[in-house]
């Protein structure tokens, strides 16, 4: 069957479509399990979902990962786009939490229509990345060099670049790292490492504890 020509999909198209692309883009490997996990559903739904998928013509299984076709890539780039642009509204413009942002701008993301979409993204002054530093699709951002902080030795200078996706669906994540100013822009100097692989950061003269799992995933560049 051939894949839909309307731009308009069924709001869980578009949640499939923008899960897959956000694991991609977090380097992590598609498989249905971790779709699941990410999406909160049961692997069976799952299943049925992606064979639905499939035969639209959205997704297809490449050495065992599942892959978004030319179709999927279009709307997954397209709800993405809203969800961050709406993120970037929510925070600047109306200043909400970035827990409560980005809770809203899932369900914004399937009902931004083009001419809201271009209003909004003229007043916020064409944006280029959401509130936590993920690139907007169409925005012509290019990402500067970056590295993992775990990977960053004491002592070290470093800028926050990017808090990817997968932090986003962590419990309490978005309420800590805006709580403590971990966010792009923000200038961290780290202080030691545990054993257990926590971090010690100075950021703006205050101690930030940040554990090993979410130094892996934020991005940083260097300062010296």
């Amino acid at each position: 069957m051939a894949p839909h020509t309307s731009t308009e999909h069924h709001p869980a198209f578009e949640e499939y479509c923008e899960t897959i692309f956000e694991l991609e883009e977090d380097g992590l490997k598609v498989i249905q399990a971790r779709i699941a996990e990410r999406m909160e559903i049961s692997r069976p739904a799952v299943s049925e979902m992606v064979r639905r998928l499939s035969r639209e013509g959205y997704i297809e299984k490449t050495q065992g990962q599942l892959k978004l076709t030319a179709s999927g890539k279009e709307v997954a780039n397209r709800v993405v786009r809203r969800h961050r642009l709406a993120e970037r509204f929510l925070t600047d413009v109306l200043k909400l939490s970035w827990s409560e942002a980005h809770h809203e701008a899932g369900k914004w993301e399937h009902v931004i229509s083009d001419s809201v979409e271009a209003s909004m993204t003229e007043l916020l002054g064409e944006p280029t990345t959401c509130p936590h530093g993920n690139p907007i699709p169409g925005s012509g951002y290019v990402e500067p060099a970056t590295e993992a902080l775990s990977t960053i030795q004491p002592g070290s200078a470093v800028t926050i670049t990017r808090i990817p996706e997968e932090l986003e669906f962590v419990p309490g994540m978005l309420e800590f790292l805006e709580t403590h100013s971990i966010r792009p822009g923000t200038v961290a100097t780290i202080k030691s490492v545990l054993s257990d692989g926590t971090m010690k950061l100075d950021v703006d003269g205050s101690m930030v504890e940040v554990d090993a799992r979410t130094a892996d995933r934020v991005l940083v560049t260097t300062d010296n």
